[in-house]
């Protein structure tokens, strides 16, 4: 357990648990083994720079992740965006902090018989109250042109990843694979309809005057019932003309050997 203090005036010490990280499935490449210390109930004034502050002492500090909860397995995902992954944190969380050496994890560890380590201090103080709010506020207001600089570079990321899977596809096209079987893609004499919003609204207004001449044609019930009746009774005058043709092309047949 390590004390720490938000400020001098501060009578009552907060503590901070720490360990060295060790994992069962092994710690990857962001967390390395021997080398990073594993940092329970950290307060949400003191961010990675203070944590980097309080361990200075101990040796290089590398790098310092806080996250809400701990990590069972390291992050996949590389791709961290100023504007779009902004998340709010609150109450009280864990950090990893990674050391050059493993020393700096062992000297950590005894700084818990010291006294409590100050997390705000005159030359580096943490900010609060107004002066954090105004911060907070600032950092939220988007700049214009680094926005539009990122998306740029994400949709030129996109559209090299289409244009080579376009080319990989266009190489294997028609080739079969080891089982023998060829794969079909949708290009050929007849494409599918771009599925755009003018071609959806185009099929939407078909399906409408399709179903307003259906519901106009038998609006009453009288009316579909007298339409099915026609359609009966047209049947049966067709059956009985069928059946007289018939028997006349009956009576006229004759025997002719020669």
């Amino acid at each position: 357990a390590l004390a720490v203090k938000f400020g001098p005036r501060q009578r009552s010490p907060h503590y901070l648990l720490v360990k060295e990280h060790r994992v069962r499935e092994g710690s990857g490449p962001a967390h390395p083994p021997r080398r990073t210390l594993f940092v329970l109930n950290v307060p949400p004034y003191c961010g990675p720079e203070s944590l980097s502050r309080l361990f200075f002492n101990c040796g290089h500090v590398q790098s310092v992740d806080i996250c809400d909860k701990p990590e069972v397995a390291e992050k996949t995902d590389t791709l961290k965006s100023k504007f779009f992954n902004c998340k709010m944190t609150k109450g009280f969380r864990v950090a990893y902090v990674v050391f050059r050496s493993p020393a700096g994890v062992q000297a950590a560890k005894a700084l818990s018989h010291r006294g409590p380590l100050l997390i705000s201090t005159e030359s580096h103080p943490v900010k609060t109250g107004i002066s954090k709010w105004i911060a907070s506020y600032a950092a939220s207001v988007v700049d214009r042109e680094e926005l539009k600089a990122e998306v740029d570079a994400f949709m030129q990321d996109y559209d090299k990843q289409i244009a080579e899977e376009e080319a990989k596809a266009a190489e294997e096209e028609g080739i079969p694979d080891e089982e023998g079987w060829v794969k079909v893609t949708r290009k050929g004499r007849k494409p599918g309809l771009p599925r755009t919003e003018a071609a959806n609204l185009r099929v939407l207004e078909r399906e409408k005057r399709k179903r307003a001449r259906k519901e106009l044609l038998n609006f009453y019930a009288w009316q579909h019932r007298e339409t099915k009746r026609e359609h009966i009774a047209q049947l049966r005058k067709k059956f009985e003309e069928d059946k007289q043709r018939i028997a006349l092309m009956r009576a006229q047949r004759k025997f002719r050997p020669y």
